[in-house]
């Protein structure tokens, strides 16, 4: 029998375990997933046999999510249009953590979702929770030389394809509140303005709504799309503004029932909008209201 404060560890350490898992899987639904089974598997340990149990319960979601993750990739090679990461809101100043603010970016995300499924596990244990090379190959079963090749490749790798990232900031708001109106009133101008020459706009509707199934580059490109868009499908719609994945986010729901209609997450460089990621699959907005509160401890002690 599990005792009762066994119970309460597992839900003090949730929040850094649903981080890991969300990092490894980029949806919010199979990460919920991987700490149930995580959980269950938890409630049939010896505690007694167990030393440090935040490793522990690490190493059990990062193999419960390396499992789901080959699953997914399967699924995701027949996905229709362009596959974006399911959007987590997260509370405003949550980007204080730079590095793990980054992690949960969309930008990191779709670069992460480029390495290999042992790849991906062993960049984000070493790269952003802190974990020693040593540590990650037990974790994943592996040998330390074979870690330290993966680990070398897998750095190597994101470092050819990250941007860089700005946070959320009063800047920015100020930036999006002006794109936003300009999208509505149709002033291409203002919105040539703040998108910058290289935008691009990426769309996920998984072949369930409407939606580009390619991406939409370039200022002209882009703020056309926008525009058709704003006097088209969602002219009926009212905006809000939240804190989705660490970047500054704009909702769009129908004025007529409130049903969420999208969640658009507005990446900038400077006070240029560079990358408009726009969610619209419906299986990926169950949990839009949920705040999640994420962390990243390197204390492993």
């Amino acid at each position: 029998m599990r005792r009762g404060d066994d119970t309460e560890t597992f839900d003090e350490l949730r929040p850094l375990l649903f981080t890991i898992a969300y990092e490894m899987l980029g949806s919010a639904a199979d990460a919920e997933d991987v700490l149930q089974d995580s959980y269950l598997r938890w409630r049939e340990t010896d505690p007694e046999a167990v030393g440090n149990t935040r490793g522990y319960l690490t190493q059990i979601v990062t193999r419960q999510s390396l499992n789901r993750l080959r699953s997914l990739r399967r699924r995701r090679e027949d996905y229709v249009g362009a596959w974006l990461p399911e959007p987590i809101r997260m509370e405003h100043d949550a980007s204080h953590d730079v590095l793990l603010a980054e992690s949960v970016s969309m930008a990191m995300l779709l670069v992460l979702e480029t390495l290999s499924p042992t790849e991906r596990a062993v960049f984000v244990l070493s790269e952003v929770f802190g974990h020693s090379l040593v540590e990650v190959a037990e974790m994943i079963g592996k040998s330390d030389a074979t870690v330290r090749q993966i680990a070398h490749r897998a750095r190597e790798h994101v470092r050819a394809r990250r941007k860089r990232f700005q946070p959320d900031s009063d800047t920015s708001r100020a930036v999006i509140t002006q794109f936003v109106r300009a999208a509505n009133t149709g002033d291409v101008q203002t919105l040539m303005d703040v998108l910058a020459p290289d935008v691009v706009q990426i769309s996920d509707g998984g072949g369930k709504v409407h939606a580009a199934l390619r991406p939409i580059s370039g200022a002209a490109q882009v703020a056309n799309f926008l525009i058709r868009l704003a006097r088209t499908s969602m002219a009926d719609m009212r905006a809000e503004f939240g804190v989705f994945n660490a970047l500054p986010a704009v909702l769009l729901r129908s004025a007529a029932d409130g049903r969420l209609d999208s969640v658009l997450m507005i990446e900038m460089t400077d006070d240029r909008i560079t990358t408009l990621y726009a969610v619209r699959n419906p299986d990926k907005l169950h949990s839009t209201d949920t705040v999640r509160i994420l962390r990243r401890d390197t204390d492993h002690s």
